[in-house]
């Protein structure tokens, strides 16, 4: 009999479930994509993939924490470009935050995956699912935000 493998919602379309048979060669794949592209070049990280899986990790947690920055400090800019200009930079970077986010919630769950950990469905009482590995699988991590801008 066939066991299905539960993964979250986050689990990225492109990579295969972690029940299939070299699915990490498509977790690799995928993961390259999102790290910067001279790492094409390093063979280890193919071979690899839950390292790949680490420093993209640390990757796009350096893009969202620069994307918050910038959009933060954006009117450093108003000597050098119109208001709109400006405006329209914090508009990229208001875009951009949620798919890093989401992004990075990908990553984390890949990277479970590869570490061995598996998923288990849990219903809030508000009705909303959220993802939970099973306490000491895996590496410990934050919880993936769901917002781009904290609450103040």
């Amino acid at each position: 009999m066939l066991k299905v493998v539960y993964v979250p919602p986050e689990w990225p379309t492109a990579v295969r479930r972690p029940d299939v048979p070299d699915w990490e060669v498509s977790a690799a794949t995928w993961l390259l994509d999102a790290c910067p592209p001279d790492y094409r070049a390093y063979t280890v990280l193919r071979r690899h993939p839950v390292t790949l899986a680490f420093l993209a990790r640390l990757h796009v947690d350096g893009q969202i924490e620069a994307a918050r920055v910038g959009f933060r400090t954006a009117g450093s800019l108003n000597a050098f470009v119109e208001p709109h200009t400006r405006d329209e930079i914090q508009e990229v970077l208001r875009r951009e935050g949620p798919r890093l986010v989401a992004l990075a919630a990908s990553i984390a769950a890949v990277e479970h995956a590869l570490r061995g950990g598996t998923f288990t469905e849990q219903i809030r009482p508000d009705g909303a699912r959220r993802i939970v590995p099973p306490s000491g699988d895996g590496p410990p991590r934050r919880e993936p935000r769901a917002r781009f801008f904290p609450r103040n």
